[in-house]
């Protein structure tokens, strides 16, 4: 049986509505991660560590597809449960969520919840119905826009509805966005320990732009084959990267680490006995600044990548445990 991860969160609901002590939920969700891009999925390069504890402690589920394979109609679908027929963004640039849309975060904060949600948003903008502090989300931090994420170093995020400006942060470099997004849902932890929570992670790693601190890229230059460089500095919407592989092997083993530093907070409060931990992505790999699915073998065993609606564009990573449950 085919399983889809937003009717799996409905069907959780009346659990969750139902339960004496309810369990927090912490939803995180990958961006152009493809199902072959991780150890517990087969991939043999790349190292995930932390994913495959996850997936060792928990379950797999082997034949989870998204909601689509592209992403603003992908999270569409996760934040409403409906299928692309019916959600309201059925394609990227669509948008935004109306009033009348109900989310999964409106349904678990009516349910008790206090509800996050951090990294990329994607179905509503600055101005519209359709921004998360309007959706159920009592705290957001993140990309409104999706087009701006591509961005590693933005000049400005959203904190709810201010706008954090990263002064030069494109010129120096001081701000990486899938570094602000743990310290911000690692705070949101600390500080809701005492009560149920909802956490939806939209992390945007490993979305191009090709872009990670060095700390994460300089162990894989050498050891990875570069084929050649992608593109020219200032020539073109993604940026030049001398070293393509080892940067995107980078921004896998970093999104693996931030993965693990959830857990292991979970665990450090004495949380993980209440806590669902869900990883996946929102669809397959895609080929365009440099990456290389067809390298690293992305898509596994599937035809197809992202914006195919073949498995590969669709088929995705799944992991889920009851933190600190074998």
């Amino acid at each position: 049986m085919r399983r889809i991860l937003p009717l799996f969160l409905v069907l959780l609901f009346p659990l969750v509505v139902s339960s004496a002590e309810k369990p927090n939920i912490i939803y995180i969700l990958a961006d152009d991660l493809g199902v072959g891009d991780v150890g517990c999925y087969g991939q043999t390069l790349l190292k995930t560590p932390r994913i495959d504890q996850l997936a060792k402690e928990g379950m797999r589920f082997t034949q989870h597809y998204s909601g689509s394979s592209s992403c603003a109609p992908t999270r569409s679908c996760l934040m409403t449960g409906q299928h692309t027929g019916h959600t309201r963004v059925r394609s990227n640039g669509d948008g935004p969520l109306l009033d009348q849309d109900v989310t999964v975060g409106e349904v678990l904060k009516n349910a008790g919840y206090k509800t996050a949600a951090i990294g990329k948003w994607g179905v509503g903008e600055e101005g519209t119905t359709g921004v998360p502090w309007y959706q159920g989300f009592d705290h957001f931090f993140g990309y409104l826009n999706q087009r701006n994420a591509h961005k590693h170093y933005p000049p400005f995020m959203w904190r709810n509805e201010e706008k954090v400006i990263y002064p030069g942060n494109e010129e120096f470099r001081t701000h990486y966005s899938h570094d602000e997004f743990t310290r911000e849902a690692l705070t949101f932890i600390e500080d809701n320990q005492d009560q149920p929570f909802f956490l939806y992670v939209p992390f945007t790693l490993v979305h191009v732009d090709l872009d990670v601190p060095p700390d994460s890229v300089e162990p894989w230059v050498g050891k990875v084959e570069e084929t050649k460089p992608y593109g020219k500095p200032g020539g073109q919407h993604y940026i030049h990267q001398k070293t393509p592989h080892a940067a995107f092997a980078g921004m896998v083993s970093r999104l693996d680490r931030d993965v693990g530093r959830i857990v292991d907070l979970v665990d450090e409060l004495g949380l993980a006995d209440n806590t669902l931990i869900v990883f996946t992505s929102d669809n397959g790999p895609t080929p365009a600044g440099g990456a290389d699915p067809e390298f690293f073998d992305g898509n596994g065993v599937f035809r197809g990548i992202k914006f195919d609606f073949y498995e590969g564009g669709d088929s995705l990573p799944d992991d889920c445990t009851l933190a600190g449950e074998n």
